[in-house]
């Protein structure tokens, strides 16, 4: 897979009709690029740009077009335009046109089916909550990122929720011989199953040797966190599966769907031996929901050669300014592109201070984006 990651960064930007941005070109610095301004000006909207340029969809949920075409936009098609630059200095044109029919996407002049061979990362503190509360946005967090890390688990997620989609649907309308049917189909669940519990809990492995360190290295803080997967599935998984399916197959047909599988197991949060939604404080959850990010990345450059662009939602406003200040610090050292939104005038100020940091201005005016 790495071969299909390259260590790009974003040099130019050019949105038009994108929410309430302008259509004028942005400039990038390669290390920490500050968008600052007030709430409500914009600042989210450019980040959300950037990232529906290079993943083709936006990383808020159930958001269509009309919500991000500009409500000032002369016509109903929304533009997208890039260069990256390469490690090594070359530069790569990518945009695409947008609009309520189909969009269309190319790569140096030419079309392009496939996505920019780059992934992004976005961190938004407010995320934190729902991280430690909520066991389907844990899932939905693991499954993507591991996506993004292990192209085997992509598909493997990918086929195990077709053919579960397949099967709930046979014990819902129950048509003729449908018993046979999933008797046909089970043996591939059970396998796409397999690899997918023996992937996550490779990547928790994984991850975990950096997990610690990194929260130490941002926060200068010592403490032992853990990821554990919580699952039913115990070696050999296969054969386990196949009891657990054999065991609920009167309760599924009951009930009209699969009532386990491995998209219903969960992953446990430990900080120092302990449930962190349970026993931490609010910024202990945010500082280690951030670390965990933070390792995400630096893993994702181990095994990709590559390191994502980054893109950071007023971090200040949820950290107080001892944790933001050491946050910086350990962003002063990262090699990645980052961009991060800040309405902290203290924060901007601090960020000024490294060297090869830009820092943008959004204004209410129609976007408009300038540099300090």
């Amino acid at each position: 897979m790495s071969e299909h990651h390259k260590n790009l960064k974003l040099k130019k930007l050019q949105l038009t009709n994108f929410r309430n941005l302008n259509s004028e070109i942005i400039e990038f610095s390669p290390n920490i690029n500050c968008i600052f301004g007030e709430n409500g000006n914009g600042k989210t909207n450019l980040l959300e740009g950037i990232y529906f340029l290079i993943n083709r969809r936006s990383f808020k949920k159930n958001i269509n077009f009309s919500q991000i075409l500009s409500m000032d936009a002369g016509e109903s098609e929304i533009r997208l335009m890039a260069i990256f630059e390469e490690i090594n200095k070359e530069l790569i044109s990518y945009s695409g046109k947008y609009n309520t029919e189909h969009s269309i996407w190319y790569a140096n002049g030419f079309i392009s089916k496939k996505k920019m061979p780059i992934e992004t990362v976005f961190i938004n503190p407010f995320d934190s909550h729902a991280f430690h509360t909520t066991a389907s946005f844990r899932r939905d967090w693991f499954d993507r990122h591991i996506s993004m890390f292990d192209i085997e688990y992509k598909f493997a997620l990918k086929k195990y929720i077709e053919i579960l989609k397949f099967r709930n649907t046979l014990l819902a309308k129950k048509p003729a011989k449908f018993r046979e049917q999933i008797a046909a189909i089970d043996p591939e669940l059970i396998l796409q199953a397999e690899t997918l519990v023996r992937l996550r809990l490779s990547f928790i492995e994984k991850i975990q040797n950096q997990f610690t360190e990194t929260f130490k290295k941002i926060f200068s803080q010592s403490h032992l966190l853990r990821i554990a997967l919580d699952t039913k599935l115990v070696q050999p998984y296969a054969k386990n599966f196949h009891r657990i399916l054999e065991e609920n197959k009167l309760k599924d047909e009951l009930l009209g769907h699969t009532s386990y599988g491995v998209h219903k197991d969960d992953y446990q949060f430990k900080f120092d031996g302990v449930n962190a939604f349970e026993y931490c404080s609010l910024g202990q959850q945010k500082m280690s929901y951030l670390s965990m990010l933070f390792a995400y990345i630096e893993l994702f450059r181990y095994k990709l050669s590559a390191y994502p662009i980054v893109l950071i939602d007023d971090v200040s406003g949820e950290l107080d300014s001892s944790r933001w200040k050491r946050l910086i610090q350990y962003l002063k050292e990262c090699e990645f592109q980052v961009l991060i939104t800040t309405a902290n005038e203290n924060f901007r100020e601090e960020l000024e201070q490294i060297d090869g940091t830009k820092v943008m201005r959004i204004r209410i005016i129609q976007g408009a984006i300038s540099k300090l």
